[in-house]
């Protein structure tokens, strides 16, 4: 796929679900082509243009390269190529990271709050310890690491309907000790996501898809489970669930694991 081409399918399919553009992105691209392995700028290259205040790097090759430690706060990376880009303890407050690639990268303990993650593809990524507060994602992070990252206040929810019902994928992510203390997770798919001893305080899960997760020790005071699907979840030792809202108006609850 040549790269006029490859940005014009990016674009274009931000109105698809979520789901249905990542399953049909991810079997027609090569993921090995220069296009999603290579860098175009090197690490001195982006200082450079970050000191001159260029902010824009919208479709940039930037994957591989070790960005860890920048301070990126609001820039432009919609539709970026980041695969295994390491952004370790960078700072992306505020950046627009729509549509971007970040495929095995890893932003341990970097600062991500109030950043817009809206139709990136964070397979596998690495988030341990990072800090999402108030960030607007509804990104695919299937099998990613979020142990012990701070979620509180953001929107992962599939409620936006101008947005074509996208959600953040979760399924089989690991979000042990994470902090979503008052997080939208409404529509959410954390089908066998690991959320051991998780603090969902006045969180949303709404309709989310938790089939098989792994909910030992959270903690959900007031956490709202209208419509969540809990079909084979492991409830084990849960916090404040004499507090937690709708939790009979949960679907499955037949089927949930109690140990």
């Amino acid at each position: 796929m040549k790269r006029r081409e490859f940005i014009a399918a990016l674009g274009g399919a931000a109105a698809w679900p979520l789901g249905a553009r990542a399953q049909d992105m991810m079997r027609h691209l090569d993921l090995t082509s220069p296009d999603m392995v290579s860098a175009e700028m090197t690490r001195a290259d982006v200082e450079a243009a970050l000191a001159s205040h260029q902010t824009d790097f919208t479709g940039k090759r930037l994957s591989g390269l070790d960005l860890s430690g920048l301070d990126l706060s609001g820039v432009g990376l919609r539709a970026a190529r980041l695969n295994k880009t390491k952004l370790i303890g960078a700072k992306l407050d505020g950046a627009i990271m729509d549509q971007a690639w970040l495929l095995d990268a890893d932003l341990s303990h970097a600062s991500l709050r109030n950043a817009s993650i809206v139709a990136a593809q964070m397979q596998r990524a690495k988030l341990d310890g990072a800090d999402l507060s108030g960030a607007r994602i509804t990104a695919d992070l299937t099998r990613a690491s979020l142990v012990g990252t701070v979620l509180t206040g953001a929107n992962l929810s599939a409620n936006d309907q101008s947005m074509g019902l996208m959600r953040a994928v979760l399924q089989s992510a690991n979000l042990s000790g994470a902090n979503l203390r008052n997080a939208d997770l409404s529509g959410a798919n954390l089908e066998f996501a690991s959320l051991i001893t998780a603090d969902l305080t006045g969180a949303s899960l709404r309709d989310a898809l938790l089939g098989g997760a792994n909910l030992t020790a959270i903690i959900v005071t007031d956490a709202d489970f209208f419509g969540a699907d809990l079909a084979s979840a492991r409830l084990v030792n849960p916090i404040g669930l004499e507090a937690a809202k709708n939790f009979d108006k949960a679907i499955n609850l037949d089927r949930l694991l109690h140990e």
